[in-house]
């Protein structure tokens, strides 16, 4: 099964990039589970991490939610990475098994080498993009494919 910790982390933080350009910065974890197609619980639970690293700001209450920490040029996809996934490697070893030859007495070692120049490749890349570039770049998208996205105010449901 595929961990989608980062994925969604990531989704979350730009509809909260772009809200905050369009000049509602503050969105509920009801809106945000809307448009992550999860329940709010999940969102609050996502959210966790990515308070406590200060990348977003959390408003208590019934007219509360989330906000950017800061602005989103000042944010890498590298810390969204880290703070969404925390110490969790990229991949899962496979159980050892018995010492047998070459593959068995070494594999263990290296597929963590594997798995340690990966992860570093990845971090690499995401530490070169802020928010506001990857943005820039669904903006970008969004010109090419010719059929602009709808601007949808990203409101609570009505009661």
């Amino acid at each position: 099964m595929l961990d989608v910790r980062f994925s969604s982390a990531l989704k979350a933080m730009l509809l909260l990039g772009h809200a905050e350009e369009q000049g509602s910065p503050l969105l509920s974890s009801t809106q945000l589970a809307r448009s992550l197609d999860t329940n709010p619980s999940l969102v609050r639970k996502l959210m966790v991490p990515l308070v406590q690293d200060s990348l977003v700001t959390s408003i208590k209450g019934r007219s509360g939610g989330v906000r950017l920490g800061r602005p989103a040029d000042r944010i890498t996809l590298e810390e969204i990475y880290r703070s969404a996934i925390g110490d969790k490697p990229l991949w899962a070893p496979r159980a050892e098994g018995p010492r047998e030859c070459l593959v068995t007495n070494h594999s263990a070692e290296y597929f963590l080498r594997l798995t340690d120049e990966t992860e570093a490749a990845v971090l690499h890349a995401l530490a070169g993009r802020t928010l506001a570039d990857s943005l820039d770049e669904l903006r970008a998208i969004d010109r090419a494919d010719g059929t602009p996205a709808p601007e949808r105010e990203l409101s609570a449901p009505s009661r």
